[in-house]
């Protein structure tokens, strides 16, 4: 590990300046992925800006149908939250079983998701459960959020400020879970609003995605035998040595299938 300038601010605006100063720092919210680069010697920036300090940045609300979450929130929190157990608690299963419980007592909601990992959790359910992801400069709505591996649409010196969601009529996140690091192998979180249904995948592909067809299927007919029969194209998906493309298209379809069963 390189040394670095070590910066812990108040609030928002001072972290945002320093930012704007330092043109080779990055932000450190939980730690649990800029500090293991750093380890590996993967990234090397001038300054850490720690938000640990931004008490601003934490808290959840529960709006009506919203649920707003504070970007320095930590996993264990919304997954203990009584509120989104009871207005979202897809959201709240989800986040229970992140990682470990040491990741999901230091992991937060905006480093997981401006961090884009393509086999976080997070990302299913922004894309999922239609949130919007609010900035110091902007709100972005979750179809135009992540945009590649480990890429998303956040501008140099622009920092997630917290992310709002949309309670559904009813929800579920399937789980493929990685036995080692507790990463989705593959994650699909199936959300029904009225008539309309979301189906987001995380830990297939480069980045999170939607499969169009089974909203489509699921749209006309809410049953798990309405999407028999629908797979997505391996290609695209990422391989390795533990799980081909062609497995994961698979594992999308069983946990799409088990997601809607769930839910009756």
């Amino acid at each position: 590990m390189r040394d670095f300038n070590y910066h812990r601010p108040a609030d928002v605006s001072a972290a945002a300046a320093l930012l704007a100063k330092e043109s080779e720092a990055k932000l450190v919210a939980g730690g649990m992925s800029l500090l293991p680069s750093m380890k590996l010697r993967l990234a090397a920036p001038s300054d850490i800006v720690d938000l640990g300090a931004v008490g601003a940045l934490k808290g959840i609300k529960v709006e009506g149908k919203e649920v707003f979450i504070g970007a320095m929130t930590c996993h264990a929190d919304v997954a203990a939250n009584a509120d989104v157990k009871r207005v979202l608690p897809a959201l709240a299963e989800l986040a229970d079983g992140i990682g470990d419980p040491a990741v999901r007592h230091r992991g937060t909601i905006g480093g997981s998701i401006a961090n884009a990992d393509p086999a976080a959790c997070y990302p299913a359910a922004v894309l999922g459960l239609d949130a919007v992801v609010e900035t110091t400069k902007r709100k972005i709505p979750a179809d135009s959020f992540f945009t590649g591996l480990f890429t998303t649409a956040l501008e140099p010196g622009e920092i997630v400020t917290g992310v709002r969601f949309k309670a559904p009529d009813k929800a579920k996140y399937m789980k493929l879970r990685h036995p080692a690091s507790g990463f989705a192998v593959v994650g699909v979180m199936v959300a029904k609003y009225g008539s309309n249904v979301r189906v987001a995948v995380t830990g297939a592909g480069p980045s999170a995605f939607r499969v169009a067809a089974m909203e489509k299927a699921l749209s006309a007919n809410f049953s798990a035998k309405a999407i028999e029969g629908i797979t997505i194209p391996h290609a695209d998906l990422m391989s390795d040595i533990h799980f081909s493309g062609e497995y994961r298209a698979n594992a999308v379809a069983v946990m799409a299938r088990r997601a809607v069963a769930a839910m009756g």
